[in-house]
């Protein structure tokens, strides 16, 4: 079993950045593929990005494709998401997951685990 905390979260001002991490725990964490989903107020969950357990292979939403990079540690069993040029659209709970099946799917029932969401406010 996997567990996965957020954190990262916080009030940025249009354009700006932040990086958010998820921290992994439990085992066989280097063998998931990882994603990060979005729900904004009044929306369902919505994909964000992937990424396989061996980094080589990525997945992102056209939303923000260019904008956002997902990447991860095994040996520290991190998974990040930087997220520049952000957008009042982007105001979201952002959520980490595991897919054990390593798919790099963009549905939520791909994955396996989550965490509990940190919050990204982007102010206009």
């Amino acid at each position: 079993q996997v567990q996965l905390v957020e954190s990262g979260g916080g009030l940025v001002q249009a354009g700006g950045s932040l990086r958010l991490s998820c921290a992994a725990s439990g085992r066989t964490f280097n063998n998931y593929a990882m994603g990060w989903f979005r729900r904004a107020p009044g929306k369902e969950r919505e994909f964000v990005a992937a990424i396989r357990w061996s980094g080589g292979s990525t997945n992102y939403a056209d939303s923000v494709k260019g904008r956002f990079t997902i990447s991860r540690d095994n040996a520290k069993k991190m998974v990040y998401l930087q997220m520049n040029s952000l957008k009042p659209e982007d105001t979201a709970v952002y959520y980490c997951a595991a897919d054990r099946y390593n798919r790099i799917a963009t549905m939520t029932w791909a994955y396996d685990y989550w965490g509990q969401g940190t919050q990204v406010t982007v102010s206009s």
